[in-house]
């Protein structure tokens, strides 16, 4: 992230992930956090110059109930990504390659999420 408050502000306001860890990055006091998802460490956020800059999908996470998440978040103020060359549902949910579904987000860089379910 190019600013860790507003990471802090997403990934724990917006998304409820837990925090296991904080300390310094670099040159940043409390530029660090380890985020907890599915009873262990899950991701592990920075402020870094170069946050934002790839266009790939950094981290998916697996749910149940993709819906159910996908209402959560939207209600807790995160945008779900539509790409054109997709068909996606109301809520930004598309089929994914081999079956099941996915749906894409992005925190304040524009560093893309993804969250896929079975069915």
């Amino acid at each position: 992230m190019s600013d860790i408050q507003e990471a802090v502000a997403f990934y724990e306001g917006k998304l409820g992930l837990p925090v296991l860890e904080s300390g310094p990055s670099a040159d940043i006091t409390d530029g660090n956090r380890v985020y907890g998802s599915g009873g262990g460490p899950a991701l592990n956020v920075y402020q870094s110059a170069t946050a934002g800059k790839t266009p790939a999908t950094l981290a998916t996470w697996y749910v149940d109930d993709l819906d159910q998440i996908v209402d959560e978040l939207v209600s807790s103020g995160v945008e779900f990504v539509r790409y054109d060359q997709f068909e996606h549902d109301a809520k930004g949910i598309t089929a994914r390659a081999g079956g099941g579904r996915i749906a894409w987000f992005q925190d304040p860089d524009g560093n893309t999420f993804a969250l896929e379910a079975d069915v």
